[in-house]
């Protein structure tokens, strides 16, 4: 079973080019059911060795709910291990290894929808406000930042592709970004005037970043020692900045997404212009990133119908 999912991973990796972080999640969760399955099939609590990937049925996938439901694990923490193990037996089936996937049967927990809570408009204003005062004072790190932050908010990219960009990616004098996102889809994004002044004094700092580390590359956001910038230096510096400046306000990366859709839907942008922007496959999918305030509502009812 080790095998074969690895021979997954590499699929995620190669083919889908998943991001790392979902690379990271679905090898932990499918090492967990392999490690569950390895357990419930020993004898005296010694685990067997090997699983055979034609042995397991819905039944044993249902036995491995319920053992995380034993373990208090979240119903949406739960969803997520099913998904990846329903999606591991899918490339099975497809590759052959398996005639049918046993967790086709095996219904997904019911996940309480919640609302994400939106950063306002002023809210946002007033964050990147201060961050580009901050960058006033010329330290190469804010000036960094604070155009990682302004093209987040701008283009509403998934962190994974902020930290993929290149710097042909950009085209200045349009306003425009070539992203390259799940599947290894490209799109191209706007993106306005403040998060252009933000790129253009960050460029200086790049060049200095290169030269001092005797560098060369194509990445557009760089690390202090001159490599590509990850996923999870944008959340930590995202994070001290959150603590430093707006405390009262959960921030993360992936909320200034959020942010970017459900701006643009306040603001009577299309729906569907939005879907392309942010790289849905599925209209539903944007839905769930964006909500419409009551205010906003109240003003279309009193705008169009006929009787308000």
């Amino acid at each position: 079973m080790d095998e074969l999912i690895e021979r997954y991973i590499q699929y995620l990796q190669y083919e889908r080019n998943a991001s790392p972080h979902t690379v990271r999640n679905y090898r932990s969760d499918l090492m967990q059911f392999r490690d569950f399955l390895a357990r419930a099939g020993g004898t005296e609590g010694q685990p067997v060795k090997q699983v055979p990937i034609k042995s397991i049925d819905a039944l044993r996938i249902r036995g491995f709910l319920a053992h995380l439901f034993e373990k208090e694990k979240k119903k949406s923490s739960i969803a997520r291990k099913l998904a990846a193990v329903r999606a591991f037996f899918n490339f099975l089936s497809r590759e052959g290894t398996l005639v049918a996937n046993p967790a086709a049967t095996v219904s997904t927990p019911k996940v309480p929808h919640t609302l994400p809570r939106i950063m306002t408009e002023e809210e946002i204003n007033q964050f990147l406000d201060r961050i580009a005062e901050g960058a006033k004072t010329g330290d190469p790190a804010l000036i960094r930042d604070r155009a990682i932050l302004e093209l987040l908010y701008a283009s509403g990219l998934r962190v994974s592709e902020l930290v993929g960009l290149d710097l042909r990616s950009v085209s200045f004098g349009d306003g425009m970004v070539l992203v390259r996102g799940k599947g290894n889809k490209e799109r191209i994004v706007p993106f306005g005037s403040k998060a252009r002044d933000a790129l253009n004094a960050y460029l200086p700092v790049r060049e200095r970043l290169l030269h001092e580390n005797k560098k060369t590359t194509g990445a557009l956001f760089l690390n202090q020692r001159g490599g590509r910038l990850t996923t999870r230096s944008v959340g930590r510096l995202l994070k001290k900045y959150v603590r430093q400046l707006v405390p009262h306000v959960k921030v993360s990366p992936h909320s200034l997404r959020h942010a970017f859709a459900s701006h643009l839907l306040a603001e009577g942008a299309d729906l569907r212009a939005i879907q392309e922007m942010l790289g849905h496959k599925s209209l539903a999918t944007t839905q769930k990133y964006t909500q419409v305030s009551i205010k906003q509502l109240m003003d279309v009812y009193d705008k169009t119908h006929p009787k308000a």
